[in-house]
């Protein structure tokens, strides 16, 4: 089950850095002038996740397989985009590809940096993106109201998700709001700009890292309801370039617990709501990606086709007590090996073994 995260921000905030040091890659080139990066850089990563590890200690497995995510580094916004303005073209047919989208947003003061507005201004920057992603949904949902009106039938549950965000959007409003009314089906199937899942990713100075500065306050401040993290793109992406040992003691140095691009992960994973379960044995122990609240045969689908098809039962084991009972055998013993049928719903962390006819 694969997904798509897209970094958009305007020229210049650190998108390339950022994803450089994400991806651990130099395949995004780092440049201080607008639209160096005019193709989507595409890179694929594993969500941190320290539950693996102690999975596959216990069953003793070869390799460990994590979940993954895939991150795109998409060309910077200008004003005018939805126009064909800068690379507005190829910015809005990136970006529809994507299941979820990070701000990046500018919170640090330089001289060194061209930055396309004179001031530090978060906010108008979001701003300048979001009005420019409502445009064009206002102009592909005119379009597409157009062709239903000529007889092409869409879902009835679509329809109304179309037309209300259609309204909001001839109004001067975001739409954004309407994703608390309709199902994530619904909504994924709609392929509108302004209501995929938001990260809001601030990049500061190094100062500024763990405590934040007046401009990081203010993004906090206005997306209360969003996930917010806090990086240093430069320093994120130094940290990527040293030996293990020699990050922990520089992350030591700066107060940094963990590194801001594993929360960046983890915020994309939580905002598209996705969940993890395991499988595990002697060859390996594996991470699955599933939707939040998924019934155990669409959790068998995402292995094989077939797991759906033929499904029996799912023996489960809860993480805590697969732990604390020291694997399978152990949770047997004390009762902790569930037999869930098809409409258990599986939670994360879940250890499952499936069952099924062939």
């Amino acid at each position: 089950m694969g997904f798509k995260v897209g970094i958009v921000g305007l020229p210049n905030v650190g998108k390339s850095t950022m994803f450089n040091a994400l991806t651990k890659s130099k395949n995004a080139e780092a440049a201080n002038f607008p639209f160096c990066t005019i193709e989507p850089n595409i890179g694929v990563v594993a969500v941190p996740d320290a539950r693996i590890e102690k999975i596959s200690k216990i069953a003793n497995s070869k390799k460990i397989i994590p979940t993954l995510i895939t991150f795109v580094d998409i060309a910077g916004l200008v004003a005018g985009a939805s126009k064909g303005e800068g690379l507005g073209n190829k910015f809005l047919s990136h970006i529809r590809e994507v299941d979820a989208i990070v701000h990046l947003l500018r919170c640090f003061e330089s001289d060194e940096i061209q930055n396309v507005n004179k001031t530090v201004d978060p906010i108008r920057d979001f701003e300048i993106i979001e009005t420019e992603l409502m445009l064009a949904d206002l102009d592909s949902l005119e379009k597409r109201i157009g062709k239903k009106n000529k007889n092409i039938i869409e879902n009835e549950e679509l329809t109304k998700l179309i037309e209300k965000s259609y309204e909001c959007l001839k109004e001067g409003k975001n739409p954004y709001f309407l994703r608390n009314e309709f199902d994530s089906k619904i909504l994924n199937s709609a392929s509108i700009l302004t209501l995929k899942p938001k990260i809001i990713v601030c990049n500061t100075g190094e100062e500024s890292i763990s405590t934040g500065n007046q401009y990081t306050e203010i993004v906090k401040s206005r997306f209360k309801d969003e996930e917010v993290v806090n990086i240093s793109a430069e320093i994120e992406q130094q940290i990527t370039e040293l030996g293990e040992a020699e990050a922990l003691e520089f992350m030591k140095e700066l107060n940094i617990i963990e590194t801001g691009l594993d929360r960046v992960i983890r915020s994309s994973y939580k905002a598209l709501n996705l969940s993890t379960y395991f499988t595990a044995g002697p060859e390996e122990t594996r991470a699955w990606t599933i939707p939040t609240n998924c019934k155990a045969p669409d959790a068998a689908e995402v292995i094989h086709t077939d797991f759906k098809k033929g499904f029996i039962k799912a023996e489960t084991i809860g993480y805590e007590d697969f732990i604390q009972y020291n694997g399978e055998a152990g949770a047997r013993d004390k009762g902790k090996l569930r037999v869930e049928g098809k409409d258990y719903l599986v939670k994360d962390g879940d250890i499952l073994h499936f069952r099924f006819n062939t």
